[in-house]
């Protein structure tokens, strides 16, 4: 198994506007806010790669790469002065509080990629995803935590029928057309909070997420800032989430009546290999690339570099 991480997609519909067991919305008297940075000190850890002759569609999904055939994944993404972007904040307990936002998440298949690459979802809520390529995705869907893995959904993400059959042979084709969507149902097994999706074709296609019961989390943005707001007044232990950070990360801190706390988190960066399939300055000879495969695999789109 290439990845250990928790999608849940089931069949039953859960409505909006049902509570997450455990958890009681309630109103809330003089809530206060959470804000903060988090960034990621040290060298950036290198891309997973992925060579694009051993998967399918390699000319279209070839459009992102590195000019030599190789298709890079970077799970680590970061800005200037090292702020660390689209990682999960979230408060480790929350009984009562805010209630959900209605609109479920929504991850597209576009350009040979899963975005985002790290989402918020709800448990017992629905997820969607959609195909925005002329070429064949199938979602792959698993939870994990320390008892293990487990395969929870696999199933084909229809492409549009507004494609022409020669747009998914081409490395010049950049329209996108929505096929129809795929609306689940996330339904996590007790003690599992984390979920992967990946492309069953596409190797280098993930999408991780850790399934929360409660509201109280977020992703950081474009500079590394988050903001939880609505909060109950009192003591909380503040953490933070990626799929490949392994060690907790945590902080506590005190929200006052109509307070705003501000918290902020430096992450060491992962040092070592952190992947079995892990880019090298040299990649393996077996993989090497023929003159007329390289001439076919054009970065039209994205020249990655690593």
């Amino acid at each position: 198994m290439r990845l250990c991480f928790i999608m849940v997609l089931g069949v039953s519909m859960i409505f909006g506007g049902e509570a997450a067991a455990g958890y009681e919305a309630v109103e809330i008297e003089n809530p206060g806010t959470i804000t903060g940075t988090v960034a990621l000190v040290g060298p950036l850890p290198k891309p997973k790669g992925y060579n694009l002759t051993t998967l399918p569609d390699p000319i279209y999904c070839g459009r992102i790469s590195d000019g030599k055939g190789w298709r890079l994944l970077q799970p680590f993404q970061t800005g200037p002065g090292g702020v660390f972007r689209g990682v999960v904040v979230y408060l480790e307990t929350v009984e009562r509080g805010k209630p959900f936002a209605d609109e479920p998440p929504r991850i597209e298949a576009r350009d040979c990629r899963f975005l985002p690459f790290v989402n918020l979802v709800r448990d017992r809520h629905q997820l969607t995803v959609v195909n925005l390529d002329p070429a064949m995705h199938d979602i792959q869907a698993y939870e994990t935590s320390h008892l293990g893995p487990r395969v929870l959904f696999n199933v084909p993400l229809p492409i549009s029928q507004r494609y022409p059959h020669e747009a998914g042979l081409s490395a010049h084709f950049h329209k996108h057309y929505e096929g129809e969507p795929i609306t689940s149902t996330i339904h996590m097994t007790k003690g599992r909070q984390v979920f992967v999706m990946q492309c069953g074709f596409h190797a280098y296609m993930e999408s991780w997420a850790l399934v929360q019961d409660h509201p109280y989390y977020t992703l950081t943005d474009e500079n590394g800032r988050f903001e939880l707001t609505g909060v109950p007044p009192g003591n909380y232990r503040i953490k933070i989430w990626h799929p490949y950070i392994r060690d907790e990360i945590t902080q506590s801190v005190a929200v006052a009546p109509k307070g705003t706390s501000e918290v902020s988190f430096s992450v060491p960066a992962p040092t070592g290999r952190l992947y079995a399939n892990q880019m090298v300055e040299n990649p393996y000879n077996r993989y090497h690339l023929t003159d007329d495969e390289q001439s076919q695999i054009v970065p039209t789109l994205e020249k990655q570099a690593y």
